[in-house]
């Protein structure tokens, strides 16, 4: 059996190489992952359902293994992608015993590339947090420092990550959660073009194109390779992303050539960030101008408040159609019970607002997206630092807050002042491992692009983790 170390070293790219030349299986790779979850998972609460037992079942006898990743062990987040037989709970009580009799489009997509699924990674409810902290589950800890946060909402499984269950796991991001957990647990994570990866069959777009769904993941390839099995529309998609140029994975290595790139040392009204989110940017700015690529300050204008306000409505409403679809499911009239304080909160809203509401937000979120448009025909990427600040001490982010309007500003306002935008204009954005504070925690440095250019991304991130390597650089877990 191979040995936890020697496993670590590897990406989920080399563990498939590995199992195709016949130097390892997949049944001891996966051994190797459940050991290792078993022995750390209880100190971070990061996996909160296992199937070890259907994915040795999987693994031993290769039923149905193919494609690029080949027998690698795999998590899907607990928020949608259903497996079916398997429980999916959206981190809520709510959906307590629901078990979907179907795949989604994305899982069958991960099947057909080759993965065994092992488990479900921890999510807040509803994926309605910066934070890992559902009354369901309980609190997943940062393997950095388990006192601070992993972020969220994909926080199990960039938490999972980092702490070396596998190399790579599913995620999602509706207003950063792919880059806010990727940032808080030394990751790597981009959150892809709008209608990039479908979210069939049950739905045709997240949070009005709002969200969509990839991966964390500790090398950049592994994000490409993963995209390029997973990338395209299925039949019914209300829309899809332009079609990339070539295979992403042929991005990586690739030439970047010189960059125009517009640097933030702020949010984007202006507000100051924490030092060493600015340290973290500038040092990455000067790497950038180092590697021959233009850097100046520069950001779009764009009416936060207004966004803001837009976003939330379009949150409420969605939230409101999920709970009230599934107490139908159940028998009953939504009514706040196993709901958390955040979430009913949202739901009441979402009944509160009108059609015309839900109309103007998305008018409204498309005409910024406009102005993203427009600053990107004068440069290619923005830099910036993902977060306000490092990871913050668990329950900073409270989702018991009974006081909706102060849980929304301290969750957009003061934590994720900068990935949300790119959720509104459907932009390809990207946090990158590239910055750790004098106490060892990590600080995401954060990239967005035009729409449908991921390409520049990947080509910018694997050159910069030639440049800056950190794949060696994981937390110190027993």
């Amino acid at each position: 059996m191979m040995t936890f170390a020697e496993y670590r070293q590897m990406d989920a790219a080399a563990l498939a190489e590995a199992i195709s030349k016949g130097d390892l299986t997949s049944a001891e790779i996966l051994e190797t992952a459940i050991s290792r979850c078993e022995a750390v998972n209880p100190g971070i609460n990061a996996v909160v359902h296992d199937q070890f037992d259907q994915a040795r079942d999987t693994a031993a006898g290769n039923k149905a293994l193919d494609g690029p990743f080949k027998g690698v062990p795999y998590l899907l987040k607990d928020l949608g992608a259903f497996d079916t037989g398997q429980p999916c709970s959206m981190g809520g009580r709510l959906w307590t015993g629901f078990v979907p009799d179907h795949d989604s489009t994305y899982t069958e997509r991960c099947k057909a590339a080759g993965f065994v699924i092992m488990g479900r990674s921890n999510t807040p409810e509803m994926g309605l947090n910066a934070s890992t902290e559902p009354v369901l589950h309980g609190p997943t800890l940062n393997p950095w420092n388990t006192a601070r946060s992993a972020g969220g909402s994909s926080g199990g499984s960039a938490a999972a990550v980092a702490a070396g269950i596998l190399p790579m796991a599913h995620a999602t991001d509706g207003g950063g959660s792919i880059r806010i957990p990727a940032s808080n647990c030394g990751l790597f994570g981009l959150k892809p073009t709008r209608g990039r990866n479908p979210a069939g069959p049950d739905v045709g777009e997240g949070w009005s194109g709002m969200s969509t769904g990839h991966v964390v993941s500790r090398s950049v390839r592994d994000s490409a390779r993963m995209m390029d099995c997973t990338h395209g529309p299925a039949p019914g998609d209300p829309y899809a992303a332009p079609p990339p140029a070539r295979p992403f994975v042929e991005e990586v290595g690739a030439d970047p050539g010189r960059l125009r790139i517009a640097l933030m040392t702020t949010d984007f009204d202006g507000q100051p960030l924490d030092p060493e989110c600015v340290k973290g940017a500038e040092d990455t700015a000067k790497l950038c101008a180092d590697l021959g690529h233009r850097v100046e300050s520069a950001h779009p204008e764009l009416d936060t408040g207004a966004l803001l306000r837009a976003t939330r409505t379009i949150i409420a409403g969605n939230v409101w159609t999920a709970v009230r679809l599934r107490c139908q499911a159940l028998g009953r009239e939504p009514d706040g019970r196993d709901i958390e304080p955040v979430t009913w909160a949202f739901a009441q809203e979402g009944v509160s607002a009108t059609a015309g509401d839900y109309a103007a937000a998305v008018l409204l979120m498309h005409q910024q997206g406009r102005r993203f448009a427009e600053f990107f025909r004068k440069y290619d990427v923005i830099l910036s630092s993902t977060m306000r600040r490092p990871p913050l001490p668990l329950g900073a982010i409270d989702m018991q807050d009974n006081d909706l309007d102060h849980y929304y500003k301290v969750l957009f306002e003061d934590e994720i002042p900068i990935t949300p935008y790119y959720n509104n204009s459907g932009c390809p954005a990207m946090s990158v491992p590239l910055h750790w504070s004098d106490d060892r925690l990590p600080v995401g440095i954060h990239f967005g692009a035009a729409f449908g250019d991921e390409a520049t991304l990947f080509r910018l991130a694997s050159q910069l983790e030639t440049a800056k390597p950190w794949f060696d650089n994981v937390p110190d877990l027993n």
